[in-house]
């Protein structure tokens, strides 16, 4: 059976994660860290893609980021992959597969999942024990978002630009949220969206969605359809 195309709505933001393959390293010093962000920045420029929020780890990648097409995400992925696989393996003297298959993503609602989505992301660190604070790891864009340091490759999306009149009213407000952290179901909501690559919203959003695209979004309902039972020859039911 053909496998069905991943759903990518255009203008739409979208949670992308990118493993390694059966979860090798595929970021081993600094150097293969900023190597990989700058040919990012590069590709999703040219793919017309819109960086939300970035986390890099050793062993994966997470991105929020917006495409203006429903091929930009996968182009600037496949652009970023060979440019950046050829070069870790010819300097750190390896070859073959780096990432694990394609990527996993879902559409997410701007209105109700788009901050949660960036605090996932930008907290990821601290989950798997790689840093005590946001600020502590070097490798997101937390630093960009909470006014540390600016961040070329993001480009700030209109429910971050919610959060405040100027920068630092932002940067505060958001502070505040990661503070607050996610609860349970927040994370298993999230997580599952994207590992099934499922649309994350309301029910509004994903009936919106099955409309745009004529694809089942909403889950399909339980239970045979109504069968009307037919008539006896006196019109009646039998």
């Amino acid at each position: 059976m053909a496998r069905q195309p991943r759903l990518i709505i255009p203008n739409q933001p979208h949670h992308l994660i990118q493993r390694g393959n059966d979860n090798i390293a595929i970021f081993r010093d600094d150097e293969d860290y900023r190597q990989f962000l700058g040919w990012l920045k590069e590709s999703a420029k040219f793919y017309h893609v819109a960086i939300h929020a970035w986390m890099l780890l050793p062993d994966q990648l997470q991105l929020l980021a917006t495409p203006l097409d429903a091929d930009g995400l996968a182009l600037m992925m496949q652009k970023v992959g060979r440019l950046y696989v050829p070069w870790f393996n010819a300097k750190h003297g390896r070859s073959g597969t780096l990432f694990g298959g394609r990527f996993r993503t879902a559409v997410i609602d701007p209105a109700q999942y788009f901050l949660a989505c960036m605090r996932y992301i930008e907290l990821h660190p601290l989950r798997v024990q790689q840093a005590q604070a946001p600020q502590d790891y070097p490798w997101s864009s937390y630093a960009h978002h909470a006014g540390i340091h600016a961040d070329s490759l993001i480009t700030d999306h209109i429910k971050y630009w919610e959060l405040g009149n100027t920068p630092f009213q932002r940067e505060a407000a958001y502070i505040q949220l990661v503070q607050q952290g996610l609860s349970a179901e927040e994370l298993a909501t999230i997580d599952q969206a994207v590992l099934k690559g499922a649309a994350l919203g309301s029910h509004a959003f994903k009936l919106a969605l099955e409309k745009k695209t004529q694809r089942q979004i909403l889950p399909a309902k339980r239970g045979r359809p109504f069968k009307a039972k037919s008539p006896d020859t006196d019109g009646t039911p039998s």
